[in-house]
């Protein structure tokens, strides 16, 4: 594994890196609820039952996630028709989370793909990489994966903080480009708009109905693969995992870092892409989006 600079977790209080898994589910909350909390104790078993120690409340407090708490969560997740659930450990950098939000209504796919979805992820500091390996790192993400009926999902390292807070949006946008395999992660801003598209390569790039069988496949996606690092993985009949080499990598420009699999990667899943994020989850000038968004094609 290439690894990040250790300088990139202190550049500010309320930044630092990350490894976030995020899935992107076109079903409502009510149709896939089941599938999060199956997710949810997966990650549970495997980082421990008391990592997970805070929640936010609908009003928006953090609460001690005791079995009270715990019993909140499950209520909602089983009899609400949406749900909003943040789970957090204790440390400043929120190194352990869980975020999921569970829609009433989805948008029926239009001929763009664009559309608001269902979508979860689950947070892990880069420590657990380190400690674990990144085998052993995978086997988790593939586990969480494994019950969710995905369009789309992503694996890999982030940028980890607050990035509602000015001081750490604009941290990020300066670092963003210099290290491009570094994730910019705001899950309720994108799954608002990314119906059934993918995002941009990540270390595991999850791919389901109906992009893969519209690439005609996982053994004719695999066909158009030429990095020999690359792997892709059937999971189910109509999903898959595209794995870019033994370990993630921040890609950084400076040190010349090389990115080539997630270059070809890029290029084959272009046409399915979706466009917009450098503006809206970063802010971003016309043509600093364009090039963040693109960076791994131009």
């Amino acid at each position: 594994m290439n690894a990040h600079p250790p300088s990139l977790r202190l550049h500010t209080p309320g930044v630092s890196t990350g490894l976030s898994a995020s899935f992107y589910l076109p079903y409502t909350h009510s149709a896939v609820a089941t599938a999060v909390l199956q997710s949810l104790e997966v990650y549970q078993r495997t980082v421990g039952p008391r990592v997970l120690s805070s929640y936010e409340g609908e009003d928006g407090e953090w609460r001690p996630l005791d079995s009270q708490g715990w019993a909140e969560v499950h209520r909602g997740m089983q009899e609400e028709p949406w749900a909003n659930v943040h789970l957090s450990d204790a440390s400043p950098e929120a190194s352990f989370r869980f975020d999921y939000l569970g829609r009433e209504r989805v948008d029926v796919p239009s001929v763009s793909g664009l559309g608001e979805v269902s979508a979860v992820s689950f947070w892990l500091p880069t420590e657990y990489l380190e400690r674990h390996g990144p085998r052993q790192t995978r086997e988790l993400l593939m586990a969480l994966a494994a019950p969710l009926p995905f369009s789309s999902g992503n694996a890999g390292l982030a940028f980890n903080g607050a990035l509602d807070v000015a001081a750490n949006i604009r941290q990020v946008r300066r670092d963003c480009l210099r290290y491009p395999g570094l994730d910019v992660l705001r899950l309720g801003m994108t799954s608002l708009h990314i119906g059934t598209r993918v995002r941009a390569p990540s270390w595991l790039t999850f791919l389901g109905a109906p992009v893969l069988s519209q690439l005609g496949g996982a053994a004719q996606l695999h066909s158009r693969i030429n990095a020999p690092s690359t792997t892709v993985q059937t999971m189910e009949a109509t999903s898959a995992v595209v794995t870019l080499g033994d370990g993630p990598t921040t890609g950084d420009s400076e040190h010349g870092e090389s990115l080539s699999g997630y270059r070809e990667l890029a290029r084959i899943l272009e046409p399915w892409t979706l466009w917009g994020e450098g503006k809206s989850i970063l802010g971003l000038t016309p043509e600093a989006a364009r090039r963040w968004e693109r960076r791994f094609l131009d």
